[in-house]
């Protein structure tokens, strides 16, 4: 028996309402964590709740809930979304591409440098408004120790590039390298140093370049 023809091509039209589904998520999560981002910075964790993100983001709470898991999940997401940095390649992509790319190790220090000039001014914030809330709020808390030992990996992870390149001076060692970039990436010296004494960004970059390479380089 011959089956009635069906208009129209019907898996090329689920494709194209999949696809705008999709993009409409992504317009609703970045709006959400827009919002999310300005009642937090201004409201603090615990002064900003789930429905006035909801209310000032045109969705319901249920919809917050259902994407990011509450109230720490934004904060999560949050953190997630600055460490990319500006553009649509996430910052370590673009530093680990720079670093095997560059001419010498004081290229690829004064590169990272100007990615902390990037990234920190969208992490920070973030970062010290987690410390603020861990001392009252577990989940906070583990985020604390999450964001450390993730940060503390990284860094273990550009120090290796420089261990294996044979880039380091005489005596320094992996993990002794490994600290010093932890150190020079701390939220705690761009807030001292940014945020308190009003450094301008690209200050900052040179001293935190400068300060590595001094520290892990032979003079070049």
């Amino acid at each position: 028996m011959m089956m009635s023809p069906v208009p129209g091509n019907v898996k090329s039209r689920r494709r194209y309402d999949a696809s705008g589904r999709r993009r409409q998520a992504e317009l609703m999560r970045a709006r959400v964590l827009d919002v999310a981002r300005r009642f937090l910075l201004t409201e603090g964790y615990a002064g900003t709740t789930v429905a006035a993100i909801a209310s000032g983001s045109g969705v319901s709470v249920e919809t917050v809930y259902k994407t990011f898991g509450g109230k720490s999940g934004l904060v999560r997401a949050l953190h997630e979304a600055s460490l990319r940095g500006a553009g649509p390649v996430p910052a370590e992509e673009r530093s680990d591409e720079m670093a095997q790319h560059a001419g010498n190790p004081h290229e690829v220090v004064a590169g990272w440098g100007r990615m902390a000039t990037e990234v920190m001014p969208r992490v920070v914030p973030i970062l010290l408004l987690v410390r603020a809330a861990a001392a009252a709020d577990p989940e906070m808390a583990a985020l604390r120790r999450e964001t450390e030992e993730a940060r503390l990996a990284r860094m273990l992870h550009n120090a290796r590039y420089l261990w294996d390149a044979g880039h380091l001076r005489v005596g320094i060692g992996l993990e002794q390298a490994r600290d010093v970039l932890f150190a020079y990436s701390a939220p705690e010296l761009f807030e001292t140093l940014v945020l308190r004494q009003g450094w301008s960004l690209d200050a900052y970059g040179q001293f935190v370049a400068q300060g590595m390479a001094a520290a892990l380089l032979d003079p070049g």
